[in-house]
């Protein structure tokens, strides 16, 4: 057999410089690991049982009578589409056409690929909120836009926006404010007094906003407010969100944009030559899950609330300073009062030291010093597991 020649393409990169910085992601790294060491994952944000059986029954259903198993509508089944709009409406009081104001996509992180690459073109500036989940950055870079961010500081046991930081940030090239809101890692939840200022600098310098609301039912301390109900916002935002988080079934991959007919046919044309279409009976399924009783959401709420307290104490017996989130099912913790630098190197040694997995702040930030002491820690687990894991903290 002839030698394997060199790569063809000379001697360029065969990656897109664009995405050349990403390489494979931390939550890829650590399940992982976690999987090779026999570890307890607390580090992808995943649950560990499934959502409501009436829910997974409805799909069960969907596929054995046919229902989505062929090409769904590009924009969504109208039943979902139709759900979608009656959540809004039910939960927020904002009123959007399912026909035109609705595009169901492959999660949220497509719907988030789709709206930055629709919007967004080279020499644009998109201000981020950082840290800040890694597809972000890498949706950013593929749409030829720069990424400017806005740091979320530790301020008196959480996170905190510097407002004049992010007027500070708008040049005459942003286009577009990404926001994300219950925020991922660090749990913040902007106020409604920060959300009012973020709304009148995007009225005042005329720019797009994208926001990332799928953690939109875990907020723990008062209430989710949607950037679009602000004045001045419906007609600029697109808003994202996702069944998965919500229902606890982030496999079947079902988000969803809401935004005015203009912007929602933007982002369909960026996302019809991604996915095209996917998840076809889970879309009849999630349009049940998103008409479920109040019951149920108080009751995911109340669960993950409970969880929170578990892990939270058991992170600060352990010696952690720990950032108590206001929402998501993520808690950031500072690595300093166990002696230790270095989150990354940290996060790597942890399964051997006791058996858990957790992920590295500073890889969700530009500047990774910023970032470098932090380690994030999902509580979307069983209670009993989150108690072991405590447990097993507890050796460091």
């Amino acid at each position: 057999m002839a030698p394997m020649s060199a790569p063809v393409g000379g001697t360029r990169p065969l990656l897109n410089r664009r995405l050349a910085s990403f390489g494979t992601t931390i939550f890829a790294e650590m399940s992982a690991l976690a999987a090779r060491t026999g570890s307890i994952n607390l580090g992808q944000g995943f649950p560990d049982t499934d959502g409501p059986a009436e829910i997974a029954e409805a799909a069960s259903r969907a596929v054995l009578t046919g229902l989505g198993n062929q090409y769904p509508p590009g924009p969504g089944i109208p039943e979902l589409r139709s759900a979608i709009a009656e959540h809004q409406q039910r939960f927020y009081g904002l009123p959007y056409d399912p026909d035109t104001e609705v595009l169901v996509t492959a999660g949220a992180t497509e719907a988030i690929a789709a709206s930055l690459l629709a919007l967004l073109e080279p020499g644009d500036e998109v201000i981020a909120l950082e840290p800040y989940y890694d597809s972000y950055a890498a949706c950013i870079a593929m749409a030829g836009a720069t990424r400017v961010p806005v740091t979320l500081r530790p301020h008196a046991g959480a996170f905190a926006l510097d407002l004049d930081e992010l007027r500070a940030a708008v040049t005459p090239r942003t286009r577009l404010l990404l926001l994300n809101t219950p925020h991922n890692p660090t749990g913040t939840v902007l106020t409604p007094a920060e959300l009012t200022a973020i709304a009148e600098l995007a009225v005042d310098r005329d720019l797009l906003v994208v926001t990332d609301e799928v953690y939109e039912h875990l907020v723990f301390e008062g209430a989710h407010l949607p950037l679009a109900s602000l004045p001045g916002m419906r007609e600029r935002t697109v808003t994202i969100s996702s069944s998965g988080k919500t229902f606890s079934f982030t496999g079947w991959k079902v988000g969803w944009v809401t935004a005015p007919p203009e912007l929602v046919s933007a982002v369909r044309s960026a996302k019809q030559f991604l996915t095209y279409v996917s998840s076809g009976p889970f879309q009849y399924a999630i349009a049940e899950a998103l008409r479920l009783p109040d019951d149920y959401y108080e009751g995911f709420r109340a669960d993950l609330a409970a969880k929170r307290g578990i892990l939270a104490d058991g992170l600060a017996a352990a010696g952690f300073e720990v950032f108590r989130p206001r929402g998501t099912y993520f808690i950031t913790t500072d690595i300093t009062p166990l002696g230790e630098k270095d989150g990354l190197a940290f996060c790597r040694a942890l399964p051997e030291r006791c058996g858990v997995v957790a992920i590295p702040n500073q890889v969700f930030y530009d500047d990774r010093a910023a970032g470098a002491t932090q380690v994030r820690w999902a509580f979307c687990k069983k209670t009993e597991v989150l108690e072991e894991a405590a447990a097993r903290l507890r050796r460091l």
